[in-house]
């Protein structure tokens, strides 16, 4: 089962514009880093931040107006991919059209938000304006409005490997031949309190300097799935478990064997992001693709949990295409026990 990549868009913390951030990402720039601080302890949390005035025009849309970040970033790349696919969605393409998002976080802000209104005020004073946008779907909601989507739409929760699965899923819808094509997309915002879990569990950095734990990060990346397009999907392992950090070495070992099947590939996007899961990757990169080039994209713009995985599939076609590569790995470890992996290539004339 084969599918191909028709289009691309993504929203990051180095900017929206496919070559311009593929360009930054090589040139060895480095995404802005500001702070979220928890207002009762005053303690600060680095992150980086997507640039909002890139999508503030949705904001024009009466469905959108009162969203919070995560479904404009999801729009924004999901529009994009549609373009840069030239595709004009009509209710008529609408039709044959189904929405994928990839989520991990969901709508933290709102979600913090309304909680301590019930918290401090009682359930009574929570606001309903924020209650909706605190729904895991409630992204994939506003997009599906946006393109006219009334049918097939679905919402999968995971850690950053998330959109692995939710591209494999889309895969599968297309192969049962009832649609065109399927708009894959991950989404994530950041809010201090989110920042201050991770820093508590030791995954996320403590100081913007730092190199130890992950720069987590907002934006979003969308895929459009066709059955024609300048590249292949021919594997994907949509994730294999663990349970804890010493079996993550033999999962993401499982899931490079099942996805390359005895192919090599020229380059290898990895999933790097100043955790645990740096030195698992590097050895199963050695062992399975040992002459391949590996660019690591998440040291550039963070760690972006439900988008990171798709932020790394619109690399490595990217990376395909301006570096001239025929093949390319993308390698993804989350941190809720997940390791999957996705194989592209180009098609064959």
């Amino acid at each position: 089962m084969s599918a191909k990549i028709a289009g691309l868009g993504w929203v990051t913390p180095l900017g929206t514009g496919l070559d311009e951030v593929w360009a930054r990402i090589v040139a060895g720039d480095i995404a802005e880093i500001k702070t979220a601080a928890n207002p009762e302890t005053g303690r600060a949390h680095p992150y980086a931040p997507a640039p909002m005035k890139m999508v503030d025009s949705l904001g024009r849309n009466p469905r959108t107006r009162r969203s919070s970040p995560i479904s404009y970033f999801a729009v924004a790349a999901g529009l994009a991919a549609l373009e840069n696919a030239g595709f004009a969605i009509t209710p008529q393409a609408a039709a044959k059209t189904a929405l994928v998002f990839a989520i991990s976080s969901g709508g933290v802000i709102y979600t913090r938000k309304l909680y301590e209104q019930i918290v401090k005020q009682g359930a009574n004073a929570a606001s309903p304006l924020l209650f909706p946008e605190t729904v895991y779907n409630a992204p994939a909601s506003h997009l599906a409005a946006h393109l006219g989507i009334d049918g097939a739409t679905y919402t999968l929760v995971g850690d950053g490997s998330v959109g692995l699965a939710a591209l494999n899923f889309g895969r599968q819808l297309l192969a049962l031949g009832d649609l065109d094509r399927v708009v894959v997309v991950g989404s994530e915002e950041i809010d201090w309190v989110l920042c201050e879990a991770f820093r508590d569990w030791r995954l996320a950095r403590a100081e913007a300097g730092s190199a130890s734990g992950a720069l987590l990060a907002e934006g979003a990346a969308a895929v459009v799935l066709a059955r024609e397009g300048s590249i292949d999907v021919p594997a994907i392992h949509p994730g294999v478990p663990f349970f804890r950090r010493r079996e993550a070495a033999s999962a993401i070992d499982r899931a490079y064997s099942e996805v390359l099947a005895g192919e090599s590939v020229d380059i290898v996007i990895g999933g790097a992001n100043g955790t645990f899961v740096d030195r698992i990757e590097r050895a199963a990169i050695a062992k399975h693709c040992p002459r391949a080039e590996c660019i690591f994209p998440k040291r550039a713009f963070g760690e972006a949990l439900g988008a990171g995985a798709l932020m790394q599939v619109v690399a490595a076609a990217l990376a395909m295409r301006h570096g001239g590569k025929a093949s390319a790995l993308v390698s993804s470890i989350g941190f809720n026990q997940q390791a999957s992996a996705a194989r592209l290539k180009l098609p064959v004339q």
